[in-house]
């Protein structure tokens, strides 16, 4: 059915000429890339609680998702079948392993973190928002890069951990010396999943002598996705500890933050395909999105944020 369902939505394709290819393309390539400047730019100078609320859903959903799928294996749907045919580039992009979708569960709890926030304040954001997942979910199927049930079972995790975020932080509201037990719990937990997929054994399948399917470099998104949580815990903790940020909405904080941005939107752009080259080495590459992904949290909660302070104390 799964498949079927797929050459359905290639027929479609084809029978428009792809038109709506490109729109579905942006849709999912925007949800994995910059999507995260959005919250990036309410920790800045909007809300911090709510900023710090969506990098933490995200954090959780996105390594917890990359363990996931290097438990589970399953190879992309063209693979499965060879009539699936992706549409436009967007094989190039479908790095890892299928089941679960990585693009839903960075979508689901960024967007989804903001539509709990704001159902009751905000409700056109939050229903936007919630259009947002349901239009990124649905452009994996489209695409052809990934069957219903990576999207439902990603969309799934990323509701557990909102969950999840949501019972962390009212917990934390009434006991806020506690954080720094769940942040050092996140640091050894992501170490532990990052030696877990690193050294477990892999099944390999060959096609006339040749891998089918290398585990190696399905690790490289992986690496980067609990690469971002071990950060993500130390960043908070430096900035719990000695920074201690706090945004501000005013005109000169808005500008402050409005370059922060446009500075992050060019170094995404230089670090989203990090894959090293073909011929390179695959440890590298793993390495080199794990730091990547580091410098993101880095960058969003220790370095910009300090620029800020300084430029405010001037």
């Amino acid at each position: 059915m799964d498949i079927e369902y797929l050459l359905l939505l290639q027929n479609f394709r084809i029978a428009i000429n792809d038109a709506l290819t490109p729109f579905m393309e942006m849709i999912s390539l925007y949800a994995v890339t910059f999507l995260c400047i959005v919250p990036t730019l309410v920790y800045w100078c909007v809300s911090k609680r709510m900023g710090l609320f969506s990098f933490t859903a995200w954090s959780l959903t996105t390594a917890l998702n990359a363990t996931v799928k290097l438990c589970v294996c399953a190879y992309r749907p063209w693979i499965r079948d060879t009539r699936i045919l992706p549409a436009g580039k967007a094989i190039e992009t479908a790095g890892g392993y299928s089941f679960p979708s990585g693009h839903t569960t960075t979508a689901t709890p960024i967007y989804g973190s903001f539509a709990m926030l704001l159902w009751k304040r905000m409700r056109f954001i939050a229903f936007i928002c919630i259009a947002g997942i349901l239009l990124t979910g649905f452009s994996r199927n489209y695409l052809g890069v990934h069957t219903p049930q990576d999207v439902l079972v990603g969309l799934a995790e990323s509701c557990l951990m909102l969950f999840a975020t949501f019972k962390i932080f009212k917990y934390l509201d009434t006991h806020p010396e506690k954080e720094k037990w769940f942040l050092l719990a996140g640091f050894v937990i992501g170490w532990i999943a990052l030696a877990f997929i690193t050294f477990k054994p892999y099944h390999v399948d060959y096609v006339d002598g040749k891998i089918l399917v290398d585990p190696q470099r399905m690790m490289i998104d992986a690496y980067g996705d609990i690469g971002q949580l071990i950060f993500f815990c130390v960043v908070r903790f430096i900035d719990k500890t000695w920074i201690k940020f706090k945004p501000a909405f005013n005109k000169r904080n808005l500008a402050y933050a409005l370059v922060g941005a446009i500075l992050l939107f060019f170094i995404i752009s230089l670090a989203s395909y990090s894959h090293g080259s073909s011929s390179g080495s695959v440890q590298a590459a793993q390495w080199a999105k794990f730091f990547a992904r580091g410098f993101l949290m880095v960058y969003v909660f220790v370095l910009w944020p300090l620029v800020m302070k300084l430029l405010n104390r001037r």
